[in-house]
């Protein structure tokens, strides 16, 4: 079964300036230089850099800078074994540095490795409610900047949403959590775990192309603290902070020079086995319970004008 995305790589245009982003977005920079960079969050997902016309990249499916292969992490050995039998009769089959990999149906490339991220002591802050107090003699964390505890899913835009959604689940393993039906599927690795790893989306006029990675963070707090300090370092915000009503999650998204947009979120649903997925239609609602477009200024603390 897999356990969660292990590792990203973005083709990039522009080396210096998505180098610099990641910095400011909190993850640590494990090694540099001028045609790669490689990045982990504290649970050691990795995140690399490469510009965009790297010959061993595999194919984009989109102009520009954009993601260029995920990697997901599997439990053990036997489970590696197991993807890599499937995959080999799946499109675009390969193997390099011992990673079995094929293209999903809008040919992006994906890959298995026995799982490198390992487990981070990190805890959110408790939130007291009406009925339970579970922050006792104790202030909730102001955080001046957010440090990724690990990438937490990826959305992707795609143009065949049933034959996508099929890949996955027969393939893969995933299971899905929710639907728009006919236009987006929101999938986890698991029979349990959070909401989802992957949402794929198809618009009214379908493309292809990535939508955004997605960082988990603690807490509601470090997200309003990350988001603030990446407008604060320059980074505009797309929109957020804000909540998403079909996975519980807070949000705040910023424009990202590595492709699409980067997300920071926390407190989504957990699901188990017991989970029925719901269908919704569409809307401005239920993209967003609620949110701040433009987020909020790093200096003042009050929402960005325009």
């Amino acid at each position: 079964m897999i356990k969660g995305i292990d590792r990203i790589t973005y083709g990039v245009e522009d080396m210096e300036a998505c180098r610099r982003f990641l910095g400011d977005w909190g993850l640590g920079e494990v090694e540099a230089g001028a045609d790669r960079a490689l990045y982990e969050t504290l649970d050691g997902c990795e995140v690399e850099l490469r510009l965009k016309d790297d010959p061993t990249l595999p194919p984009a499916i989109e102009p520009g800078s954009t993601l260029r292969e995920v990697v997901w992490g599997v439990e053990d050995d036997a489970a590696l074994a197991a993807a890599a039998e499937r995959m080999k009769a799946l499109p675009g089959h390969d193997l390099r540095d011992g990673l079995p990999g094929c293209t999903d149906p809008v040919g992006l490339m994906v890959r298995v490795r026995v799982s490198r991220r390992r487990p981070v002591p990190v805890k959110g802050s408790p939130m007291n409610t009406i009925d339970q107090h579970l922050r006792v003699d104790e202030p909730s964390p102001v955080y001046e900047r957010a440090t990724p505890v690990k990438v937490g899913h990826v959305v992707l835009f795609t143009d065949r949403i049933d034959e996508h959604e099929a890949f996955y689940v027969d393939h893969l393993g995933f299971h899905a959590s929710d639907r728009y039906p006919g236009r987006g599927v929101f999938l986890r690795c698991g029979p349990r775990g959070g909401h989802h790893d992957l949402f794929l989306l198809q618009l009214p006029k379908p493309k292809v192309g990535l939508n955004h990675i997605a960082f988990t963070v603690r807490d509601i707090h470090e997200v309003f603290g990350g988001g603030i300090h990446i407008n604060r370092c320059g980074w505009p915000t797309e929109i957020g902070p804000g909540r998403h009503p079909i996975s519980s999650a807070y949000f705040w998204y910023v424009k990202n020079p590595c492709g699409g947009l980067a997300e920071y979120y926390a407190n989504e649903d957990w699901v188990t086995e017991n989970w029925k997925p719901r269908e919704f239609q569409p809307s401005p609602e239920m993209f967003a319970e609620w949110a701040v477009v433009g987020g909020i200024d790093g200096q003042t603390r009050r929402q960005t004008t325009r």
